[in-house]
């Protein structure tokens, strides 16, 4: 009870009862006229679904719209002609790389690009050109082995070149055990120009030069670590490049939290040709760890954001796919939902561990707020991580 029906008790206490009679039946309305709106509700969603027609395409498959009938074919030529048959291997980890460097070329102050519009892939040659900041660090490094590849394909599709980049990106990241089943809108326009430079972050920047990027496309420091989920199923090409296709975690293979808890593990070594820009020690031999991942998981702005996905499977699939959601309709309008032709992943329901001769005390513990999980310990001695296969143009 608030404080002036207090001070009415004090001096009023006659009218205390029939106040409280007041507000319990207003209550008791309030609590069935709610209820009554939730049946109303309730019933409506299910009319709409039961009106709401599916298509049956011309190759048997069912869709919401018509419009999304012509893909059922095209998917089926990319997982054929460039994820080998439907495979989680570097073409799909790079696909999805390749998306993200189309979409952040945006700003919601404009000025920095068309987003989501495929333009990474038209005007390839100026845009992985680009360097940022360093002589050292190329912005779009690795990308050309991408582009070389999915270009011939984009060609023989009849797609624009954002519906190609950011489908391809949804049916590769699909072939990963454990990924979202990621949202694909339909019909974006031929992209105008390319991105300008300095809008890729890069493994050199510190957090709040990579925080500020990420606000200045509308994401929040949250959804930043989000989008990071996509270095479970990463390796790096060109950070040190005597070691291409260097995975940052021990389970390249799977979209799983095992990036999460492997990062926030002590380091001790270099994988490669030692240090280089951009690069911080490593828990494994043949695991490549960022200076960017390196910093966020510890930062007090991230460090929770991040800590919080080891073994939380669910909690990773979810975020992540909804950052992607944002981040593949970046300065589009009008796009249709074709999402029913994205094939469905395996889904992942194993707990991660400790890579094997590593437990709880080789953590840096960056969020005490947090209980940290309870994880097994692979059996063995320390592994060494195999690089992924580096297609050659």
């Amino acid at each position: 009870m608030d404080s002036s029906l207090e001070g009415s008790k004090s001096n009023s206490e006659f009218l205390l009862f029939p106040l409280l009679n007041i507000f319990q039946v207003n209550e008791m309305v309030f609590a069935r006229l709610t209820s009554l709106i939730s049946v109303v509700l309730a019933a409506s969603q299910i009319t709409s679904a039961a009106l709401t027609k599916r298509v049956t395409c011309s190759t048997g498959h069912v869709t919401a719209n018509a419009a999304c009938c012509k893909l059922f074919p095209i998917v089926d030529k990319i997982q054929q002609d460039l994820f080998d048959g439907g495979e989680c291997g570097e073409e799909a980890h790079s696909a999805l790389r390749l998306a993200f460097h189309d979409a952040i070329g945006f700003s919601i102050h404009g000025g920095k690009g068309g987003g989501a519009d495929g333009s990474i892939l038209i005007f390839n040659a100026t845009e992985e050109a680009f360097r940022i900041r360093s002589y050292l660090t190329d912005a779009n490094g690795g990308i050309d082995d991408i582009t070389s590849r999915q270009f011939p394909v984009f060609q023989e599709t009849g797609l624009t070149a954002g519906d190609f980049v950011h489908l391809a990106a949804a049916i590769g990241t699909a072939n990963c055990p454990g990924a979202p089943r990621l949202q694909f809108m339909f019909g974006r326009p031929a992209p105008r120009a390319p991105a300008p430079d300095l809008t890729v972050p890069e493994p050199t920047d510190s957090v709040t030069a990579i925080l500020e990027r990420f606000a200045d496309a509308g994401f929040s420091a949250r959804e930043a670590v989000a989008l990071l989920s996509s270095h479970t199923i990463a390796a790096a090409d060109v950070v040190d490049p005597t070691i291409p296709g260097t995975p940052f975690d021990s389970t390249v293979g799977t979209f799983d939290s095992q990036v999460f808890l492997e990062v926030l593990l002590k380091g001790s070594l270099f994988p490669g040709n030692g240090s280089q820009p951009g690069e911080v020690l490593s828990p494994l031999h043949g695991e490549m760890r960022l200076q960017s991942d390196f910093l966020i998981a510890r930062d007090p702005r991230t460090a929770c954001f991040w800590q919080e996905k080891i073994n939380n499977q669910a909690l990773m699939v979810s975020e992540f796919k909804a950052a992607m959601a944002k981040l593949q309709v970046l300065g589009q309008r009008n796009l249709i939902d074709c999402s029913d032709v994205v094939p469905v992943p395996k889904t992942l329901t194993t707990p991660i561990k400790f890579p094997a001769s590593f437990s709880r005390r080789d953590v840096d513990i960056a969020c005490p707020q947090l209980p940290f999980p309870n994880l097994a310990t692979v059996a063995g001695p320390a592994p060494t991580i195999p690089p992924v296969y580096v297609y050659s143009q």
